[in-house]
């Protein structure tokens, strides 16, 4: 059998207002789980989180009839996933319970940019160009500016940027393999398995290290943990990991400039967290050297590629 080609759609307009809905709901994510972390420990959140969004995927897959099969060859590649998975949001969690909800949106949207240089190596047709690295030298100085921030700053906080942005790399590798493998998936695969293979290390983890796994619950720290679970862990992944087969993983990451936008102004408008000046110029930086990579001069591909659909 000839293996499935993995050239990309361009994002049609609907396509590309969706991804843009998406990333939005993403960007809010980090201040769901610091309120969450209010009265959850930091595994135990994680753990909570993706229990309820197995739930969710999974009686959305029986009520529209998935299937559940998979090869016995895909398994090491479910398992591989899924210790990356377990890694990188464990490093995200745990530098997220010591950072901020804005400065762990900007460390973690270096990701695009991590994405764009793994892919010009792993995935064929994504290659690097001047205009990109241009975009890339912009998005790790923005990044730059966020260490540099030193107001209010402790050690702990700069530990927990560095396991974000680590967990940020994990992340982009990932996602640079889930697109290699993905034609040989069925989409929510992706999402289901790794999420419940997961679950058991989380609690274990919480077990281990969370001293107390729950001190005290409320309606803002329930509304905090069903919005990670159902908002973004179900629906949120499962039409993430929809548009990355169709559309690829550089396309997709191109609209990554609204996490840290929406990150950054809920951080401050529900948290009160710092927007500094270098917390600004880190946004616009990262956010300019997304919009560099992602505009073309000839075209404007994906955001409005109307031809097609006029």
């Amino acid at each position: 059998m000839t293996e499935p080609s993995l050239s990309n759609q361009d994002l049609s307009f609907s396509a590309a207002v969706f991804t843009a809905c998406i990333c939005a709901l993403f960007g809010a994510n980090a201040v769901a789980i610091k309120i969450s972390l209010t009265g959850l420990g930091v595994f135990t959140t994680a753990g909570l989180r993706f229990t309820i969004a197995s739930a969710a995927v999974f009686l959305w897959a029986r009520i529209t009839g998935r299937s559940f099969y998979i090869k016995k060859q895909q398994i090491p590649q479910l398992l591989l996933i899924s210790l990356s998975f377990v890694v990188q949001l464990s490093l995200f969690y745990l530098g997220l319970s010591k950072s901020n909800a804005s400065r762990g949106t900007l460390v973690l949207n270096i990701q695009p940019f991590f994405v764009l240089f793994l892919a010009h190596f792993f995935i064929p047709g994504d290659r690097i160009t001047i205009r990109k690295t241009l975009g890339i030298l912009m998005g790790f100085s923005g990044v730059a500016f966020v260490f540099l921030e030193k107001k209010g700053i402790s050690t702990d906080f700069q530990i927990g940027d560095m396991m974000i942005l680590t967990g940020s790399f994990l992340w982009s590798c990932n996602a640079v393999y889930t697109k290699r493998i993905i034609h040989t998936f069925l989409p929510f695969h992706l999402v289901l398995y790794p999420m419940v293979l997961s679950v058991p290390v989380f609690f274990l983890e919480g077990f281990l290290w969370d001293g107390a796994m729950i001190s005290h619950v409320d309606a803002e720290i329930v509304a905090a943990l069903l919005y990670q679970s159902l908002v973004t862990a179900s629906f949120g992944f499962l039409a993430w990991i929809t548009l990355l087969q169709k559309y690829g993983a550089v396309a997709l990451h191109s609209f990554i400039f609204i996490m840290p936008i929406a990150g950054v102004m809920l951080g401050g408008l529900v948290l009160g967290e710092p927007i500094t000046i270098k917390i600004l110029s880190a946004l616009l930086l990262i956010v300019a050297g997304i919009l560099v990579v992602h505009f073309r001069q000839e075209k404007l591909i994906p955001l409005f590629s109307l031809g097609r659909n006029a």
